[in-house]
């Protein structure tokens, strides 16, 4: 089966002056479709960075990178932008909702930059907060939800133009261990359904419980890659 994400060589050097840092150095991994990858590590090690690299928002120093065989790494700021738009969804550790809308309207928000038309966007929205066990919430603004009601939220947007690939970076960060717990099997449960790849970032060993494979990096190197066993 060829890969879905293909990272080959990557290295990506910070450069303040005449000093560098080295965050990731001479990386390659390959993801497949409807996997889920866990990158663990400690704070600097580089998943974060890893994880920018393959969504796009950060060029590498060097190597490549593909999505479905398209170059990310060769696209320009607009093209890139345009293809996570359609190909990838992101859940972010500080739930990142606008605070002025409801949740509605922030789960409908991805599919603004589609063209989807109003009514079937909240719709859709409706459907989503549904399926990740929100309903009646739907026009609650985010400071009359609690955090784990806020990161459902932010999993039903992630979801719901259904990309290829989910980003998820701490995805429990804010959460306390039952939410946690709550969160991820909700995300997982979507996830395992449509058929997505999954590549999120954690710190939090019981999270990594959820991945196929979880990947430790340490010092912007790859040190390990284990397969966990199911059933």
């Amino acid at each position: 089966m060829k890969p879905l994400i293909e990272v080959k060589n990557v290295r990506k050097i910070y450069r303040m002056g005449d000093e560098k840092e080295v965050a990731l150095d001479d990386i390659s991994l390959s993801i497949y479709k409807g996997e889920i990858v866990c990158l663990v590590g400690a704070s600097g090690s580089g998943k974060s960075t890893f994880l920018n690299m393959v969504a796009g928002l950060e060029k590498p120093t060097r190597g490549e990178i593909y999505i479905g065989g398209i170059p990310i790494h060769k696209l320009d700021e607009e093209k890139v932008t345009l293809f996570r738009q359609k190909n990838i969804g992101f859940i972010f550790q500080a739930f990142h909702l606008l605070p002025m809308l409801t949740a509605v309207e922030n789960v409908g928000l991805p599919l603004i930059f589609r063209g989807v038309e109003s009514k079937k966007r909240n719709m859709l929205a409706m459907k989503m907060l549904k399926e990740v066990g929100l309903s009646g919430y739907e026009n609650r603004k985010p400071n009359q939800m609690s955090g784990g009601q806020q990161q459902r939220v932010g999993i039903a947007r992630a979801l719901v133009g259904n990309p290829k690939i989910i980003f998820a970076d701490e995805p429990t960060g804010n959460l306390d261990s039952s939410t946690s717990v709550e969160v991820m099997e909700i995300m997982v449960k979507k996830v395992r359904e449509n058929n997505q790849t999954l590549l999120l970032v954690t710190h939090d060993p019981t999270i990594s419980e959820y991945a196929d494979r979880v990947v430790t990096i340490k010092d912007g190197n790859i040190l390990n890659i284990e397969e966990n066993k199911r059933g």
